[in-house]
């Protein structure tokens, strides 16, 4: 079955998925009876492109990594999500990886909602729609019976929602806590190592995870985005970032890491939710010294971990050893073959 697809954004995780595709185009037309074709990219810097009968997604890569203009097509993410409903591709699928805003969310839940109101399904990698929309988007998306997949927001392509709403029915979860910010466990885990805070954050620039300008993660607006996220689809909540009681990380918790790991403890960035006796939800983002005992004190480098606190099968906690762009990319790749499978067999 052919999927018709356009990419709002290609930036280091849209390109990724890119490459993904064509790694695996092999195994998801055997295994999974799935063609994706990419027919159009719009970024907000480097044009746009477009393709009805698909782009030659090798030269869109190389001019993406060279960080050269796409083509001079004058449109916008609308306009691309405007032309999929005359595909005549089954499925015609939204790929949203635009950065996160961390203010409102936008311009990621307006192409989300352009995407369902246009008959298409969409995915996206971003945690700002679902920190900030998620029931306005769950709705709509059930409302014209379509599908709004995030597994990418949290975790990489640590399967945290699917793991809930495929394997977990009639569960009630109650709670959360975890480390979920890559970029802020490798620093928390280098500073307690004696290393220096600017040579660690680099690190993480270098690698694509950190991104050019760090205030989201050194501040805990990601770790708050991805709790708000997190909160709103496992506990019903319906908060945003600005709901999260947030404290960040800087060169001053050199010192603090320091000494709690001479004492046998580690300071981690922690994130934890919880639903309270009067229903509402509240949430956090800060440093904590954990003792040896507790299991996210054991996360070094890029390893995230969430422990899930639910009513009937106690905690369950989930452990990524490491993450990265490839891993981001594959939960959009999942999510992809989760459309395809809600449409079922072909005709």
């Amino acid at each position: 079955m052919r999927a018709d697809l356009v990419l709002a954004g290609f930036g280091n995780v849209g390109r990724q998925f890119a490459r993904l595709l064509g790694e695996r185009e092999r195994t998801l037309r055997q295994d999974h009876d799935l063609e994706p074709r990419i027919i159009g990219i719009a970024t907000a810097r480097h044009g746009a492109a477009f393709a009805a009968d698909g782009l030659d997604v090798a030269a869109m890569l190389r001019l993406g990594d060279e960080g050269r203009p796409l083509g001079d097509l004058p449109v916008t993410v609308h306009d691309l999500i405007a032309r999929l409903p005359s595909s005549d591709a089954p499925l015609r699928v939204l790929m949203e990886t635009t950065p996160l805003s961390i203010t409102d969310g936008q311009p990621a839940i307006g192409h989300i909602e352009a995407a369902l109101d246009a008959g298409c399904d969409a995915i996206t990698a971003n945690k700002g729609p679902v920190a900030f929309a998620y029931r306005r988007l769950r709705d709509r998306a059930v409302r014209l019976g379509r599908s709004f997949l995030f597994e990418g927001a949290v975790m990489d392509g640590v399967p945290i929602f699917n793991l809930a709403r495929e394997t977990m029915p009639a569960v009630v979860f109650q709670g959360f806590r975890g480390v979920v910010n890559s970029t802020t466990n490798h620093i928390l885990t280098a500073l307690e190592e004696g290393h220096e805070f600017g040579p660690a954050l680099a690190r993480m620039q270098a690698e694509g995870i950190a991104e050019a300008d760090p205030s989201l993660d050194l501040d805990g607006w990601d770790a708050a985005a991805k709790t708000a996220a997190l909160a709103n689809v496992l506990l019903d909540a319906a908060l945003t970032p600005h709901d999260i009681d947030r404290t960040g990380i800087g060169p001053e918790c050199a010192e603090r890491a320091r000494r709690a790991h001479a004492a046998g403890r580690r300071l981690r960035l922690v994130v934890g939710a919880a639903k309270g006796a009067d229903g509402l939800v509240s949430g956090k983002v800060r440093p904590e010294e954990l003792e040896a005992g507790d299991l996210l004190s054991h996360l070094r480098g890029t390893a995230n971990a969430l422990i899930l606190h639910t009513d009937l099968l106690g905690d369950v906690a989930i452990h990524q050893l490491g993450g990265g762009v490839t891993m981001t990319a594959y939960a959009l790749l999942s999510d992809l073959v989760t459309v395809r499978r809600r449409v079922g067999p072909s005709a």
